[in-house]
């Protein structure tokens, strides 16, 4: 099998929320950089056209698709209109997310339940709609986005942690049902990056520099450093790799 074959994924069509910005869209670059169709999925229509616009310079197809994922009448919509333009997905990544970061005991019930909405809720939902296609055609990919959360407690992220320590099992429990029929599922934790999630941490120079220095690799990340991670368990090449949960954080959770 050749490294184009392996790596490549032409004719493949790739669904990513949170694709209007941060980790969304720059994974969703990479896919189609590969060669796969992008379905671009996030609440906000104009941050998805940028990222569209985005897509089609580097020579990529992506077409806008605008859903609150956190309503699952919407989330059931979104999934039925994702094959519209390009065919069934047969890659689905799950990036959309929310951190309230708030002390423990200032959470309320509206933080908590919109943080699993989004951050659990969402990933679980979309896949269980998006998997009979690609069970049926005996080939698929589900990659959801984790965190160094699921594995630590960081100070005020207890909704955050709860839900990317769900993903973890999430993807588990994916991969156990469907990597039989040749749908495998795999997750992402990534370190710290700049996205509007962390930017509490990135505006604040002493933290970020500490979190640098806590690497092995002696920086945080940069947005692109999650492209080969992406595009290997998008594609042929992880064709024995599942259940995983890859971090991509510079060594930080080795330390």
């Amino acid at each position: 099998m050749s490294l184009q074959t392996l790596f490549g994924l032409e004719g493949r069509v790739a669904l990513v929320t949170g694709a209007n910005s941060g980790i969304g869209r720059e994974i969703a670059l990479a896919l189609a950089m590969a060669g796969a169709a992008v379905v671009l999925v996030a609440r906000r229509r104009e941050p998805l056209a940028e990222a569209q616009r985005e897509i089609e310079l580097v020579g990529g197809r992506a077409m806008v698709l605008p859903c609150d994922l956190s309503d699952r009448v919407a989330l059931g919509e979104c999934a039925r209109e994702a094959g519209r333009a390009f065919g069934e997905p047969d890659i689905l990544v799950s990036a959309a997310g929310m951190n309230p970061r708030k002390p423990m005991a200032e959470i309320s019930e509206a933080d908590w339940d919109a943080t699993v909405k989004l951050n659990l809720d969402a990933p679980f939902f979309l896949a269980q709609k998006l998997a009979p296609a690609m069970l049926a055609r005996g080939w698929g990919r589900i990659i959801n986005i984790a965190s160094l959360q699921s594995v630590r407690a960081f100070t005020n992220g207890a909704p955050y942690g709860a839900t990317k320590g769900g993903i973890m099992q999430l993807t588990r429990a994916q991969a156990e049902a469907w990597s039989r029929h040749g749908v495998n599922a795999n997750a992402i934790a990534p370190g710290f990056f700049p996205t509007a999630l962390t930017a509490p941490v990135v505006n604040d120079p002493q933290k970020w520099q500490a979190n640098a220095e806590r690497t092995f690799i002696g920086r945080n990340g940069e947005l692109a450093d999650l492209r080969g991670t992406a595009i290997f368990l998008a594609s042929r090449a992880s064709d024995y790799v599942t259940g995983q949960t890859i971090f991509v954080d510079g060594g930080f959770s080795a330390g």
